[in-house]
């Protein structure tokens, strides 16, 4: 599994503002939506293409085109979401499915509630959209279903990921057809499986948290 660290200036400015605990919720929004598309460009670098013949006003040309079919983005509910702008920006014509997974807060292990997945991925490039890589548990599980639906390749891109959750994925992968775009790997999971240093619970921090009575 190739990983890539996004390693740029701007990328690294625009996380140091994501990580602060000061930072409120519309600055959060645009900062992840900035982030995403950054990391998009490196993400999409091997996107399939073909050639197109076309005129401009001055002369005839061999271009490329994105071949069909279109790649399919898949944000994982519900802090998934708050990437998708900034990925589909990039690939307007790309096709959008979900996947929707709970993590137990006591083993940290997923469980399924949405799955609005295509069954027939064959031949797709597909990107994987979650904020935060952490224990891999929860992309392990979406990957796995992708793959077993024909994907052609699987990209992942989150913001920050752990040691931990890029060992089980590259376990669970250890081919060329998946792939992670990460701004930065952070130093461990703490006792929670949190991030450390991190930046807190990505969904809450985009939407806000809601309480169940």
């Amino acid at each position: 599994m190739l990983v890539t660290v996004v390693d740029h200036p701007v990328v690294a400015a625009k996380l140091t503002a994501l990580r602060d605990v000061t930072t409120d919720t519309p600055n959060f929004r645009r900062l992840v939506d900035d982030l995403v598309t950054l990391l998009a460009y490196e993400a999409t670098a091997t996107v399939p293409v073909e050639p197109v013949e076309i005129d401009t006003p001055i002369a005839a040309m061999t271009g490329v085109r994105l071949t069909s079919p279109p790649p399919l983005v898949v944000p994982i509910l519900r802090a998934g979401v708050g990437m998708l702008d900034g990925l589909t920006r990039l690939l307007p014509d790309a096709e959008v499915g979900f996947a929707g997974l709970a993590r137990d807060e006591r083993t940290a292990e997923p469980s399924w509630y949405a799955d609005r997945l295509p069954e027939d991925a064959a031949g797709r490039s597909v990107f994987v959209l979650d904020p935060m890589l952490a224990t891999g548990g929860t992309l392990v599980a979406v990957v796995e279903v992708l793959l077993a639906r024909g994907a052609e390749t699987v990209t992942c891109v989150c913001i920050l990921a752990s040691p931990e959750g890029i060992e089980r994925v590259h376990a669970a992968f250890p081919d060329d057809r998946v792939s992670l775009v990460v701004a930065a790997v952070d130093e461990r999971l703490d006792d929670r499986a949190y991030i450390v240093p991190g930046l807190g619970d990505a969904g809450d921090r985009l939407f806000g948290s809601i309480s169940h009575r």
